[in-house]
């Protein structure tokens, strides 16, 4: 059995842990064992974890990412655990799968960029380009990733993987299933739904702009159907009530099960800030939805211009309400982008191909290190 450890920050909403709980379920469970060590936890992805077998293990926030005390509590987890791969993300991860991979001796080490840092000082970069000397491998979740990882962290290229994210392939949503949830959400007919999710932070997903978008629009019959839960709730609720939205915006809270409140929408909407990746995205084209998407980090390598959605500046509310005006008017355009959108996802972002993108560079570091344990030198010296 591989055993892996994760070091990740908190697992609460956010798309790290839900790839992290993708990964466990998409690895032969015959061949992997899983711990994650966090600075917190908590949730239903949390739960769902635990529910597949997971032990995660708390430690505590960082004063600082040189912390003794937080890498010596990783210390006594892989001396007990004994990992043969360590795989961290997430800055903190990052530093506590560099100095605990290194000091604990584990075979494999590997760190992973999940952001697109725009605001990273340059002491944050020179400590990722110290902890990824540690490191066998760097992975960056999309090519704008990768770029900063090469050229900005100035890392080796030959070190520097990228390997896209992933998103489960949708089930499919009855009829009478997307009725019922239409009916519980006061949706009613001739309604237009712009959706859009993630976790509730304002300053980095930035919702208050989409609810700008749709107070400059003046319809009464757009719904703004938003998936998420966070420290800013309280935040997106006044903003709807200062714009006159109140009746307009539908807060949904996290889901699980995404799929049915996907099927309601007509248009999806992601107005980050910044963005490594973008899971959201992804999942949205796996439904066929035209997606409207800030020209920022992972997203602008998600989203085709004019072919699955619109790419607009941050910060611009004028131009989302511009591009959901021109997609409300044209339902040709919305099916269009949204069948495009689906083929480009189904190829290129799908939890499957992640997993096994993963796996195969788990194995191939594996052989490398020489860490060819009797039951798996089959499958090793296959790749």
């Amino acid at each position: 059995m591989i055993r892996v450890l994760h070091c990740i920050e908190t697992i609460a909403t956010g798309g790290v842990e839900q790839v992290r709980l993708t990964l466990v379920r998409g690895l032969p469970k015959s061949h992997f064992e899983h711990k994650i060590i966090c600075t917190w936890e908590g949730g239903e992805v949390a739960d769902a974890l635990k529910a597949e077998g997971v032990e995660l293990i708390p430690i505590g926030g960082f004063k600082n990412p040189l912390e003794w005390g937080k890498h010596n509590k990783v210390l006594q987890v892989i001396r007990e655990f004994k990992p043969h791969i360590i795989h961290g993300a997430i800055f903190e991860g990052m530093a506590m799968a560099a100095i605990g991979g290194t000091l604990g001796k584990v075979p494999v080490v590997i760190l992973e960029e999940t952001s697109h840092p725009i605001s990273r000082s340059k002491k944050a970069i020179y400590l990722q380009r110290f902890f990824a000397k540690a490191a066998d491998a760097v992975v960056g979740i999309a090519p704008t990733v990768v770029t900063y990882l090469k050229q900005t962290v100035r890392l080796p290229e030959l070190q520097v993987k990228l390997i896209n994210n992933g998103v489960n392939l949708p089930r499919e949503v009855p009829a009478v299933e997307k009725s019922q949830l239409k009916t519980a959400l006061g949706i009613q007919e001739g309604d237009l739904i712009i959706g859009s999710a993630g976790r509730f932070y304002n300053d980095v997903k930035r919702f208050a702009d989409i609810l700008e978008a749709i107070k400059i629009l003046k319809n009464p019959k757009i719904k703004f159907l938003l998936l998420g839960e966070g420290q800013d709730r309280e935040l997106i609720l006044h903003k709807a009530n200062e714009l006159g939205l109140e009746g307009q915006l539908i807060l949904a809270g996290f889901q699980m099960d995404t799929a049915p409140f996907y099927q309601v929408m007509d248009i999806f909407c992601i107005a980050s800030a910044h963005e490594g990746f973008g899971l959201v995205a992804a999942e949205a084209m796996l439904h066929r939805l035209p997606v409207i998407a800030t020209k920022v980090g992972g997203l602008k390598d998600i989203v085709v211009e004019g072919e699955t959605g619109f790419l607009v500046p941050p910060f611009s509310p004028e131009a989302i309400a511009e591009k959901i005006k021109a997609l409300l008017q044209n339902p040709d355009l919305r099916s269009a982008m949204g069948h495009r959108g689906y083929l480009r996802a189904k190829e290129n972002y799908t939890a499957a191909r992640y997993c096994k993108e993963i796996e195969n560079l788990y194995w191939d570091l594996l052989k490398k290190k020489k860490v060819l344990l009797s039951d798996f030198t089959s499958k090793s010296s296959d790749l």
